[in-house]
């Protein structure tokens, strides 16, 4: 039987600029989006906001959901991704991983043609899907989530 992880992801643009972060893998650096797993007790919008001041120290909240995507890199592990687009309310700050985040090694702005070039070193196929998903205007109001609705008002419009 497979593991199951449930993960958060955020794309986050600026002036034609994207967040990414570069993990530590067994496979080597790799880019991906500020994105981590759910903890336990913990609900969606709450992981991707804390996800993303871990591994940038950027200030993350969630406006849409763009997808929810299942990947399934092996036999063995099945993810769940939920991926969110929002704004930053410390954009002018430089991102940089918090201390307490392992693996998370730096934080910085790629633009488009720089994330394609450098497709190989994506953490999974899911990195440039959920740009690609972003950019194609795909998006839900965060309401689907419906045991979120008592506690959105914060992040709705």
């Amino acid at each position: 039987m497979p593991n199951i992880h449930i993960t958060v992801a955020a794309v986050i643009e600026n002036q034609n600029k994207f967040l990414l972060v570069t993990d530590i893998t067994s496979n080597g650096h790799k880019l991906n989006q500020p994105a981590g797993h759910v903890e336990a007790n913990e609900d969606i919008i709450t992981a991707v906001i804390r996800e993303v001041y871990e591994e940038s120290s950027m200030n993350f909240i969630p406006k849409k959901l763009i997808g929810i995507y299942l990947y399934n890199p092996n036999p063995e592990n099945t993810y769940l991704r939920f991926c969110f687009k929002g704004i930053v309310t410390n954009i002018h700050e430089t991102p940089r991983p918090i201390a307490n985040d392992d693996g998370v090694i730096a934080a910085d702005w790629y633009d488009l043609e720089t994330i394609k070039s450098r497709r190989k070193e994506l953490r999974s196929t899911l990195v440039m899907k959920c740009i690609d998903d972003y950019l194609s205007g795909i998006e839900f109001p965060l309401e689907v989530l419906a045991n979120h609705r008592d506690n959105l008002t914060v992040y709705l419009d």
